[in-house]
């Protein structure tokens, strides 16, 4: 199935693309939605970020076995299929496409257009500099696989410069009295009642992780290589983000953090005067591209990968390849869905939406590795989850603490978003059975 595609991919770009696909706007915007919800108390923000943190690396130990011995591109969605079944996989890839890749694209892009335009001091250029990031980035891409790889290890070197700045200077600077352990949780607020909330904001800070599981048709080892960079990128995400939490707190108690959209920026302004704010924009929209380029070089490999299994309708145009190898077709096609949804203005509706299903799905992949092990246990390993079976649980109860908590804990709004979630999801298996559909006629008519 990818024997046209260049294995080109070595460990660097793998890696680069891990870190650089979860570092994007949650490293500077997440604290702000966790010491709210904590009523403006660090201790149990502080806890959240380091539970979160052992989920994901649960999670990514898990999901790195599967990856290793399933290396076909497409990522999650051909894990789901080889272990429940061809229309289980079209669904992860349909929603991954639909909802999930697109709408993570298009609110990444609006920040950038947001930040950028308030860096000029001209409001008026958020929608041009949103669309042409888009269209600049998703053209960037078809030049080949290597040049995507080569945009990504670049810009991730480049966004953990700000990040190393505030964290040096945060503690030479920064006066170091303000807690970092008590109170847990402000006034009035409930423990029991915050975390899963906590929980839920912080994963999505984390989220992007498992895309680059859709490289490894393209990877020179994947085997080795595929674990190696998920399991060590999420390691060093987490440790940032910890170290930066504590670096932030160093700087201004959690009750100020609370009242800013961007602390990242506030602290800056602390530590460097008014220029560190000017600075910390910089690096965010940094972060903020190299998120963008992540989401594009690795989701039209999804859309690529249904189209050669022809499980949409218009699957001939998604499965095509370019003289260097790249789908550029469906990386037009993503862009293009990406601009209609920065048009809309539905961001965090988009995200919710896929947020759910999304999470839903990766529990099902970790459910998978055990699955795997009982059904093919001659398979291939390269790599296996160590302490197993202990990993993959905790990975899997991280999983449906997640999603239940959305689906019934987190209020009706997030229940409708869920179920809405849902709908659109199944939705692609009407258009799955379109396609056979259309296969079939063509057939006749040879």
């Amino acid at each position: 199935m990818n024997q046209n595609l260049q294995k080109n991919l070595g460990l660097a770009p793998a890696l680069s693309t891990v870190i650089g696909m979860v570092i994007g706007g949650g490293v500077f915007f997440k604290p702000q939605a966790v010491y709210s919800l904590t009523g403006g108390a660090p201790g149990l923000g502080m806890i959240a970020w380091v539970v979160a943190g052992i989920i994901t690396i649960t999670a990514g130990l898990t999901a790195a076995e599967v990856s290793a011995a399933i290396p076909k591109t497409g990522g999650m969605m051909v894990y789901i299929e080889e272990i429940y079944g061809k229309k289980l996989g079209v669904l992860t890839g349909w929603m991954q496409c639909v909802l999930f890749f697109p709408a993570s694209i298009a609110a990444l892009a609006v920040m950038f257009g947001s930040q950028s335009a308030t860096l000029i001091g001209n409001e008026s250029l958020v929608v041009p500099i949103t669309l042409g990031t888009i269209l600049l980035i998703s053209i960037l891409n078809t030049i080949s696989s290597k040049t995507s790889g080569l945009i990504q290890t670049v810009a991730t070197i480049c966004k953990l410069i700000p990040l190393i700045l505030i964290i040096v200077f945060g503690f030479i600077n920064g006066g170091g009295t303000n807690s970092l352990t008590s109170p847990l949780v402000g006034p009035g607020i409930s423990t029991g009642s915050v975390i899963g909330q906590l929980l839920i904001a912080i994963l999505f800070a984390y989220d992007g992780w498992i895309n680059v599981g859709a490289l490894a048709g393209e990877m020179k080892n994947p085997g080795k290589d595929l674990p190696t960079a998920i399991v060590g990128g999420l390691t060093f995400v987490m440790a940032v983000y910890i170290i930066i939490n504590i670096a932030y707190l160093w700087v201004l108690p959690a009750n100020e953090l609370a009242n800013y959209a961007s602390p990242a920026s506030a602290v800056a302004e602390v530590i460097f005067g008014p220029m560190g704010g000017k600075i910390i924009t910089i690096g965010i929209l940094i972060s903020v591209f190299g998120c963008i380029n992540g989401y594009l070089l690795t989701g039209p490999r999804i859309l690529y990968t249904l189209g050669l299994q022809k499980s949409i309708p218009g699957y001939k145009y998604y499965s095509k390849l370019n003289k260097s190898g790249v789908p550029s077709t469906a990386t037009i096609i993503m862009g293009i869905i990406a601009m209609l949804y920065a048009l809309s203005g539905q961001f965090n509706l988009l995200t919710d939406l896929s947020m759910f299903v999304v999470w839903s799905f990766y529990v099902l992949t970790f459910i998978g590795v055990i699955l795997l092990r009982q059904k093919q246990p001659n398979l291939p390993r390269p790599y296996k989850v160590p302490l197993y079976p202990v990993i993959p649980i905790i990975a899997i109860a991280g999983g449906l603490f997640v999603v239940i908590n959305q689906l019934l804990f987190a209020g009706m709004e997030n229940t409708l978003i869920s179920l809405g979630g849902i709908i659109v999801t199944l939705i692609g298996l009407p258009l799955y059975n379109l396609a056979q559909n259309q296969v079939k006629r063509n057939e006749e008519i040879r």
